[in-house]
């Protein structure tokens, strides 16, 4: 069977190839934003075989081997392991052009050393091999980490929860910093039916009774501190739209004690609730020199059949066709004319809002740091060469890109952080054309600092991790 991947892999000429080779491919990495499981790598926990790593929970895949027309109880379903894994490698012959062909080979290789293409008919030596090798203390969650050469990993964290198995890791000490993210996802849908019920876990957590907007807020600062002594500096939020509604505290007030005595909340009241409670968090984010993560326009959990089959996550969302600017505009606009605009990266998951947002990071630049609002790195369904190179090309026509902070894995697999190289050889490749074309200088040296920058540099300096060297 052919090597794919090889060393030029995306590298269209002699330039990308120096770029990524002296410059790209040895910089560690910061993976600012995933969704690992943050008990698996407190554990250090060994997975039984490449199914459970590779495949669970990965609705990537999952979209994939349905569209292939596969039965539904060989992806989420009851068969076995080794079975599901047969469905997925006799799928990927068929995924030529999606990411997911680019991917699978590369984490094959990176991992495993396997350089064959995965088919039907080598499923079960491949298995037979990666189980062989996950087996092993150097597969192990912690040790995958280090395998990559990864320094920081940002997970995803609910605002109730007590931190515990990150404080195991830091007191572990193994290597890689493993730090929260305030995701307050629940705290803002006021709209939801167990909403009361988890405001009393997060009063629980805070010995604050929350009963009106100020204790609410109370309690949420109180959370977020404890997530700061615990090395939190980034909150993220899924939306599909910013809420920018006019309001008045005392309608904030009103509309949450009738939410708490089990009364019905209108769109229009929930809104002016999530508009007014994102910004008072903005301001706690900014008093704390976090970075705010907005993640914008995807429709999600769009079939409710399968949703009801599986659950939550069950790889049913897309991209949805809101109308973002206004919105957001009167939202940054907000904090920043009463200075507590904090750093914040917008990321969009239509290709549509691109120029929206490389336009809208530029209105708001502050003194520092440099690059203050970004333009984040293309997400979810635009996670893929060309999706990378649209937002690459949006961010430099309109801002600079050499104040990026580059690429994060966005992932719940321990299997995915070389998608940081497939982003550096895009990047790579990239610049390298634009000096063949000789629209660029061939001033290797400098750009390729741009490029260490775009890799590693810029990141360390923007999120200012606790107790992390810069350089």
């Amino acid at each position: 069977m052919m090597n794919f991947i090889e060393e030029d892999f995306l590298l269209e000429n002699r330039f990308a190839k120096e770029l990524y080779e002296r410059y790209a491919k040895d910089m560690p990495i910061i993976d600012y934003h995933c969704h690992l499981p943050v008990e698996d790598i407190a554990e250090d926990r060994q997975f039984k075989n490449l199914t459970e790593i590779w495949i669970a929970g990965d609705h990537y895949k999952w979209r994939a081997m349905r569209a292939l027309g596969i039965e539904e109880k060989y992806i989420t379903g009851d068969s076995s392991d080794e079975e599901k894994f047969e469905k997925w490698a006799a799928t990927i012959p068929y995924t030529l052009r999606n990411p997911l062909y680019h991917w699978t080979h590369l984490e094959l290789q990176r991992y495993f050393g396997i350089t064959d293409l995965l088919s039907e008919k080598n499923a079960k030596k491949v298995y037979n091999q990666c189980n062989s090798l996950l087996a092993t203390q150097a597969y192990s969650t912690r040790n995958l980490l280090k395998k990559m050469n990864v320094k920081v990993v940002c997970t995803t964290d609910d605002p109730a929860d007590d931190l515990k198995y990150h404080k195991k890791i830091a007191e572990d000490d193994f290597g890689v910093k493993v730090l929260p993210t305030f995701r307050p996802d629940s705290l803002l849908n006021i709209e939801n039916d167990n909403f009361s019920a988890y405001l009393k876990k997060v009063g629980k957590q805070t010995e604050v009774n929350i009963e009106n907007f100020s204790s609410l807020l109370e309690a949420i600062e109180a959370r977020i501190e404890y997530f700061h002594q615990h090395g939190c500096r980034l909150s993220d939020h899924g939306l599909e739209r910013m809420c920018s509604e006019d309001f008045s505290e005392n309608e904030i007030d009103t509309l949450l004690k009738k939410k708490l005595v089990g009364e019905i909340i209108t769109l229009k009241e929930a809104e002016k609730y999530q508009s007014a409670l994102m910004l008072k968090m903005g301001a706690f984010y900014a008093k704390r020199n976090w970075t705010m993560q907005l993640h914008l326009g995807p429709v999600r959990d769009t079939n409710s059949k399968l949703l009801n089959q599986i659950g939550k996550d069950a790889g049913v969302d897309s991209i949805g066709d809101l109308n973002q600017a206004k919105p957001l505009a009167k939202f940054l606009d907000t904090l920043n004319k009463e200075d507590k605009l904090p750093k914040t990266i917008l990321y969009n998951v239509n290709p549509a809002d691109n120029e929206v947002m490389a336009t809208m990071a530029g209105n708001f630049m502050g003194d520092t740091p440099k690059g203050k609002i970004q333009h984040g790195s293309a997400w979810w369904f635009l996670d893929q060469k060309d999706g990378m190179e649209k937002q690459l090309n949006s961010l430099s026509n309109m801002g600079l890109i050499s104040c990026f902070v580059g690429m994060l894995t966005d992932s719940r697999s321990f299997l995915s952080v070389p998608r940081h190289e497939y982003f550096r050889r895009v990047l790579c490749n990239l610049f390298g054309k634009d000096i063949e074309a000789k629209e660029l200088p061939e001033d290797m040296e400098w750009i390729g600092k741009i490029i260490q920058d775009i890799c590693y540099y810029n990141a360390a300096s923007y999120f200012q991790f606790p107790e992390m060297n810069k350089k």
